[in-house]
């Protein structure tokens, strides 16, 4: 089993109590622009390999957030296309 696929068997339990009724919501969200901008920095110095480490542990809590955030965005997608059939 991929480490993508185990994610999601683990994280699905949680989701189906957390995403039900609340889809649009989730798929409303965005970050601010403060956050954007921030993110945006630190990946322009990643590319340029000119982080610190404390920026690129900060860079990769982003990294990791974003992934959980796509999945739950998928995820809601998927009980927003189950509840409209």
């Amino acid at each position: 089993m991929s480490a993508q696929a185990a994610f999601q068997r683990g994280v699905h339990p949680l989701l189906q109590l957390l995403l039900p009724g609340r889809e649009d919501a989730v798929l409303a969200v965005q970050s601010d622009q403060p956050l954007r901008e921030r993110i945006d920095e630190l990946a322009a110095k990643n590319t340029e390999g000119s982080l610190t480490t404390e920026e690129r542990d900060e860079y990769a809590g982003y990294v990791r957030a974003n992934k959980f955030v796509a999945v739950l965005r998928r995820e809601a997608k998927k009980f927003k296309a189950g509840s409209a059939a």
